[in-house]
């Protein structure tokens, strides 16, 4: 039997996946919302499905593999909300199910380390709809569910250099701050493998091995540059929207040892020195 991913939100993340996965003959479904969407997937080999708005019975019949990627909101998870039935209905049919969470479910720890086991304490309301989301999917009797919290992620278009060569980038300085965060290329290895080795009820962080503060990070990407480093301006007062201030609500270092462990995954990009050195090299190949 084909071995066939059905994808919820088949974003970033996903589609790095799906560059693993689709060599070794698998059949991948993404779900996206828009047709413009919907062409680009199909263009890389998955079979898009518009969704919310298509009948999802036979493609969640036919999966072997779940993922989801649909991040919630106020309203709760958008996939349960709208096939979760069908999904309960096969939910013991599924080989392997993952859901792609946030490191955001543990909340402020001040700088300090946390690890799979630590408290739930969400400090935005964000975090707090993904704690409830992890509930919803973890409570599905007979799914294979398998949470990966995932730090802040960058990749191929989605990194600093933009910004540091527009001159824009800003080197924002709050006292103590650090952030974890991963290449969207090591999310597709740790989920891969965990695809590779099912180990339901498990929940794996997904960061690099460097938490740092995010002054440093832009700092690097200038120095790769050859540009002048960008300006440092103190949180406190920097202008900046509700969305990218609330990001500092939280500083934490995250323990990422389960997926060495337990799955065995030496990451490509272990810092984001090399992240950024190999996101350089490919713009310029």
């Amino acid at each position: 039997m084909t071995k066939t991913l059905l994808s919820f939100g088949h974003g970033f993340s996903a589609r790095s996946l799906s560059r693993l996965l689709l060599p070794q003959g698998w059949r991948i479904i993404g779900t996206t919302r828009s047709a413009e969407k919907a062409e680009a997937l199909a263009a890389t080999g998955v079979e898009p499905v518009i969704f919310p708005g298509s009948d999802m019975a036979d493609a969640i019949a036919g999966a072997t593999h779940l993922l989801i990627s649909a991040g919630p909101d106020a309203e709760g998870d958008p996939v349960l909300r709208e096939v979760g039935d069908l999904i309960r209905a096969h939910a013991n049919r599924f080989e392997w199910a993952g859901y792609l969470s946030t490191t955001g479910v543990y909340g402020d720890h001040q700088g300090g380390w946390v690890d799979e086991t630590a408290p739930l304490t969400p400090a935005t309301r964000r975090g707090q709809w993904r704690v409830e989301a992890e509930a919803a999917w973890s409570a599905i009797p007979g799914l294979p569910l398998h949470i990966f919290r995932l730090a802040g992620i960058y990749g191929p278009g989605r990194g600093p250099f933009a910004k540091v060569r527009g001159g824009t980038a800003r080197r924002i300085i709050k006292k103590g701050q650090v952030f974890s965060r991963i290449h969207v290329d090591d999310i597709a290895q740790v989920v891969a493998a965990s695809i590779a080795q099912p180990n339901p009820g498990a929940i794996y962080n997904v960061c690099d091995n460097d938490p740092a503060p995010p002054q440093d990070v832009i700092g690097h990407a200038a120095e790769l540059l050859g540009l002048p480093l960008p300006p440092a301006m103190d949180f406190e007062t920097a202008e900046m929207t509700p969305m990218a201030r609330s990001f500092y609500a939280e500083s934490k270092r995250v323990k990422n040892d389960r997926i060495g462990d337990e799955l065995g995954v030496t990451l490509i990009y272990p810092t984001y020195r090399e992240g950024l050195a190999a996101l350089l090299a490919e713009e310029t190949t």
